[in-house]
């Protein structure tokens, strides 16, 4: 009798403390600059604008034992972009394309896809994109890179994705041909841990 008491006592120890296992909260590291959002896209056909965003915050949720259990939101301010010319950057900023408002992306399922050729956990993290007021499903190519202390008294994780899109699935935008509609995009960013 003793023997079932204390087997079932570790079995509702053992149950209780995997309920209590819980995802870490993050936050985008914005002040470190340890966040870019990049992309390319065709110029005309002839060659490629390559450029970055450099106004970024969001907020995500992880525990590497159960990612598919993670939620992410990033907030992507488009006035900040940058393609090392200050007249395009202007113009990419006004009404004929991103009208300088906020790209939002927020998380609705994030499906473990293995490990990549460097041994790199992968998933497929699915969420909708938000551009100019126009919301769109998007699959992110995920990639988690590392967790782990920080010299600075903290505890970080980071990741990386790529993604594409069509310009012309989010609202009116000055046409510059069918070689100018679809962009590749690049996400890298590490988060600190809520304390």
């Amino acid at each position: 009798m003793l023997k079932k008491t204390l087997a079932a006592l570790a079995i509702g120890s053992a149950l209780l403390s995997t309920g209590n296992v819980m995802a870490a909260d993050y936050v985008v590291d914005k002040e470190g600059q340890h966040a870019f959002v990049d992309f390319k896209i065709s110029h005309l056909g002839y060659s490629y604008i390559i450029g970055t965003f450099k106004d970024i915050d969001g907020k995500f949720s992880f525990d590497a034992a159960k990612p598919e259990a993670s939620k992410i939101e990033f907030n992507v301010n488009t006035a900040s972009v940058f393609t090392n010319n200050a007249e395009r950057d202007k113009h990419i900023s006004s009404k004929d394309f991103l009208n300088g408002t906020k790209a939002t992306f927020v998380s609705t399922s994030v499906k473990p896809t293995g490990k990549n050729a460097a041994g790199k956990d992968t998933a497929d993290v699915a969420g909708d994109l938000t551009i100019l007021g126009v919301t769109k499903p998007i699959v992110v190519k995920a990639t988690f890179l590392g967790e782990g202390k920080d010299p600075w008294g903290g505890y970080r994780a980071g990741f990386e994705g790529t993604f594409g899109l069509k310009r012309s699935d989010f609202g009116t935008q000055k046409d510059l041909g069918p070689s100018s509609d679809a962009v590749e995009m690049y996400v890298s960013f590490e988060g600190v841990k809520a304390k």
